[in-house]
């Protein structure tokens, strides 16, 4: 049975997609509100599925959109393929070949993220901008190559090192959205029996559809402060 919905941009708030909902909707918002600053030739790095590459492609000033991806890459979608593909260490790419980098769900993958954001910085224009989005409250997935979670902190360090400028870092929730995560991850992830998942999935709908309501993520990243996932926008 084919979905009706992609999980990227359509994303429905259904008994069924309570494990995906709450991150791929602030994947997709975080993705919006950053478009105002893509422009030009634009690089997709780990860039999978290109789910997102019509959207903005028709929303934003980009006018080329690449696709780069690790040799290895798990294949989720048989007719989309990377417009070129790396070992991981040195991209195919002159200096300063894009005015715009992004990178979703990617970094938490990459043994040496160090190398990854030096590459990013060579290869982005001067005055370019970076995306980039990674989990913090999530299984681990795509094993055995799922390497890190990051802090805000140590993103941060790994940025100024790599030589980036105006690095903004933010939450995409906070405790609310930290428990209704996991409820939903719980209940359609654990391993319950179809009746149950099925039963339980009826009955914390509305509980997880109210603590989304409720939350109220931030960019200030205090003791004791649960967190979902994080998104980052640089410039070089």
């Amino acid at each position: 049975m084919v979905e009706k919905y992609d999980n990227f941009i359509k994303i429905p708030f259904t008994t069924d997609n309570l494990d995906r909902y709450f991150i791929r909707s602030s994947i997709f918002n975080a993705l919006k509100s950053s478009l105002p600053y893509f422009k030009g030739e634009l690089l997709d790095v780990g860039c999978g599925q290109m789910p997102y590459r019509k959207y903005i492609l028709e929303n934003s000033k980009i006018n080329k959109y690449i696709g780069l991806d690790i040799e290895t890459a798990i294949v989720y979608n048989e007719a989309v393929k990377p417009d070129y593909t790396w070992d991981g260490k040195a991209m195919p790419f002159d200096d300063e070949s894009y005015s715009t980098l992004m990178a979703t769900e990617v970094l938490e993958h990459c043994p040496e993220p160090e190398l990854i954001l030096q590459e990013m910085k060579r290869v982005l224009k001067k005055d370019g901008f970076l995306f980039l989005t990674t989990p913090f409250l999530w299984p681990l997935h795509e094993t055995p190559h799922d390497e890190y979670r990051y802090t805000p902190f140590a993103l941060n360090r790994l940025l100024k090192d790599a030589g980036f400028n105006d690095i903004k870092i933010y939450a995409g929730g906070g405790w609310h959205a930290s428990l209704a995560q996991m409820l939903g991850l719980w209940v359609r992830r654990s391993g319950l029996s179809p009746k149950k998942r099925n039963i339980l999935s009826i009955l914390l709908k509305p509980v997880i559809k109210y603590l989304l309501k409720k939350d109220t993520p931030s960019s200030h990243f205090r003791e004791s402060l649960m967190i979902t996932n994080l998104f980052v926008s640089a410039q070089k």
